[in-house]
């Protein structure tokens, strides 16, 4: 925190700072006995009638009263990571899309809406990576005529924690009644290890989902739209643990895009599961990967699957920023979107237990 020349601590944020990083230190219980202190840091999203909001790297929103106020200052962005690789939030926002296009998409500015008959909200979002030329309500008035043409609900895809992120969108989405369904993290690792973590032998890679992937996959099927997305990608490949009647043991997905593979759609059949087959198929993704240049990772993991993360952070991944889904209050055009774990890393060591992103 801030110290004047006296050692006292100081304030010195004022409502200019609106969408700087900042670290704040308050009174818990302004004038109770047995005062107590709180810090706060994140990205100052408002400054407002003697409030302020802060939202934090997981998209947490915090209210603090400024008469609360002990200390404050602005703090730079995060370093760069020294260990694995670094990555600007954009161009991984952008290498995500480029790993689950949709099947329709449409420029608003400099905002992407895309489209895939409901499946997966990142398929059927907007991708709001600059100015969408509009004043922002006029911008999701639009975004909302566009997805109910297509009976879909609306839906944003922001990002918080990272420099260039969206906290200021988060904040003023909610100030509008849209409403946060679905948050997620993504992190990046070194390729190399991930390879190292396994021989991989036994895996049948494809550059298509074929019947028996499917089958491991969703047991009921999927859309001719579902088939185009999951096949989407500068170098797409399906990996298979053949098994028992024709369905895998296992299965995964990579795209190969660069430097960057990604890993997702990890499925694993439950009477199989802790035996290593989630780390034999992505050991045999990544060598893949390897060969065709990619030297760094990412995935998708939710913030509560505790067997997962410690899976990845010994892999050397760690968190680059979380992601959100907002979806608009009241969205008309009765649109479903359809449950889908492709677009999500497995969830746990033996099998993906992902919820819809």
């Amino acid at each position: 925190m801030e110290i004047s020349a006296t050692g006292r601590l100081e304030v010195r944020i004022s409502a200019a700072d609106v969408g700087k990083r900042v670290s704040i230190r308050r009174l818990s219980e302004p004038g109770a006995p047995g005062e107590k202190f709180t810090d706060t840091v994140g990205v100052l999203t408002s400054w407002d009638h003697g409030v302020l909001l802060i939202t934090r790297k997981s998209g947490e929103t915090v209210r603090i009263a400024e008469s609360s106020l002990v200390a404050g200052k602005v703090v730079p962005a995060a370093p760069a990571r020294r260990r694995g690789p670094a990555a600007t939030y954009e161009e991984l926002a952008r290498a995500a899309a480029r790993a689950w296009r949709p099947v329709e998409s449409e420029r608003l500015g400099e905002w992407e809406l895309r489209a895939a008959a409901g499946f997966t909200r990142r398929a059927n979002s907007v991708l709001p990576l600059g100015d969408p030329g509009l004043p922002l309500d006029a911008a999701l008035v639009a975004v909302r005529r566009w997805y109910g043409e297509r009976g879909l609900p609306a839906y944003i895809q922001t990002a918080t924690g990272a420099d260039g992120t969206q906290e200021l969108l988060c904040a003023e989405l909610e100030r509008r009644g849209w409403v946060r369904e679905v948050t997620a993290e993504l992190w990046i690792g070194a390729l190399a290890p991930v390879a190292d973590r396994a021989e991989g032998s036994g895996v049948v890679l494809s550059r298509t989902a074929d019947e028996a992937w499917l089958a491991r996959y969703q047991r009921k099927g999927v859309s001719e739209v579902a088939l185009k997305v999951l096949g989407s990608g500068p170098s797409v490949w399906f990996a298979t643990v053949p098994g028992e009647g024709g369905v895998p043991a296992a299965i995964g997905r990579c795209v190969v895009d660069g430097r960057w593979a990604s890993f997702a759609a990890v499925e694993v059949d439950p009477a199989l599961r802790r035996r290593g087959l989630a780390t034999t198929v992505l050991a045999a993704l990544a060598r893949r990967a390897l060969d065709e240049g990619a030297s760094a990772a990412w995935l998708q993991v939710e913030s509560d699957n505790a067997a997962a993360r410690a899976l990845y952070a010994g892999m050397g991944f760690g968190a680059h920023h979380a992601y959100h889904h907002y979806r608009a209050p009241e969205s008309g055009g009765g649109g479903h979107l359809r449950p889908s774990r492709a677009e999500s890393a497995p969830g746990s060591p033996q099998n993906s237990g992902a919820r819809p992103s």
